[in-house]
């Protein structure tokens, strides 16, 4: 009877599966978002913040310690649920904004020396927040409506045609204050948000793979002219 042979040969294989092009993190600092007069009061409906009167006023006549009253706020859908931003990812708009003549290409000067063409990509983040009034004793006296943000980002990347923009937060960060006087009222609302940005394609490879980071985004990656000074006349100024 003939022995089995097992087969100890290598294959190769080719598998299709997505490229990451580049990758870049960014921290984003939404510009702040304040409330006063009409727009204070509707972001916090009566269904909500039951009241007869103004949003402060209602805070006093509870007998409330404006003091002792915490204001926090939190990521959330278009209908207020509160979302894990690093789960929940569908809750919120991520998605290029498709310039006219296409991403324009930039010239970038590494490190090394070297140039290096990358391509300009626009994109749009966009998501909403809920603000919560929280007595002393840990119970929610006022809920808003959801807040919407947005902000719009200019990335330097190398983003060939036929690349496509994936893009998630990491981390995010919501602070929020509530000022009552006998005069005015305002509600400020800042969002600081971790990004991650990659351009990725469809490829068939083979390949040994290992372990990347996403890289520093390259300070000369800028799109502010560089100031260029008229040469001088050192042999006749300054004086000697």
């Amino acid at each position: 009877m003939g022995h089995y042979h097992h087969r100890h040969d290598k294959e190769r294989l080719c598998i299709r599966t997505r490229k990451v092009y580049d990758w870049v993190t960014r921290q984003i600092d939404v510009p702040l978002r304040s409330f006063n007069g009409p727009e204070l009061e509707d972001i916090f409906p009566t269904s909500k913040c039951p009241r007869q009167g103004l949003l402060c006023d209602c805070i006093a006549e509870r007998g409330l310690d404006p003091s002792e009253l915490t204001i926090r706020c939190f990521l959330s859908d278009a209908q207020g649920n509160r979302i894990d931003p690093v789960v929940d990812q569908d809750a919120l708009i991520f998605q290029e904004i498709v310039q006219p003549q296409g991403r324009q290409p930039v010239n970038i000067t590494l490190p090394s020396g070297d140039t290096v063409t990358l391509q300009k990509v626009k994109a749009l983040i966009k998501g909403h927040v809920v603000v919560q009034i929280v007595s002393g004793n840990g119970v929610v006296v006022c809920e808003s409506k959801p807040i919407p943000f947005a902000t719009a980002q200019t990335f330097i990347l190398c983003a060939p045609e036929g690349t496509e923009l994936v893009g998630h937060i990491s981390f995010f960060e919501c602070d929020s204050s509530l000022v009552c006087t006998d005069n005015f009222s305002q509600l400020d609302v800042s969002i600081t948000l971790c990004l991650e940005v990659q351009m990725e394609a469809d490829v068939k490879i083979e390949v040994e793979a290992r372990l990347c980071q996403p890289r520093e985004e390259l300070a000369e990656a800028t799109l502010c002219p560089t100031a260029k000074f008229p040469p001088q006349c050192p042999e006749v100024f300054p004086a000697r």
